[in-house]
């Protein structure tokens, strides 16, 4: 499972609340076990609005920020701003 969530439509039938609310709870629970365990998912794009300190996986791909395959943490400062290779996998 990613670490993103996004909640699925409210059903119309209040008998079918308590059956919603478990399985999204469930989901949330998910999500919160992948990034406490420090799950990071592969990306192959460049993030559309990176913030210092982000850190993502590149495919090495589709995305090479630089040192293909691996995980990257963004850095922001006066002289410019990229992302800096913290480990490679081959």
């Amino acid at each position: 499972m990613s670490i993103r969530y996004t909640k699925n439509p409210v059903p119309s039938k209040p008998e079918d609340l308590s059956a919603y609310l478990q399985s999204e709870l469930d989901r949330i629970s998910a999500v919160i076990g992948n990034i406490a365990d420090g799950h990071i998912d592969v990306t192959n794009v460049v993030p559309d609005k990176p913030r210092e300190g982000d850190i993502r996986y590149a495919d090495g791909t589709n995305w090479n920020p630089g040192n293909g395959k691996g995980l990257y943490y963004y850095e922001y400062h006066s002289g410019g701003s990229h992302w800096h290779h913290i480990s490679h996998t081959s």
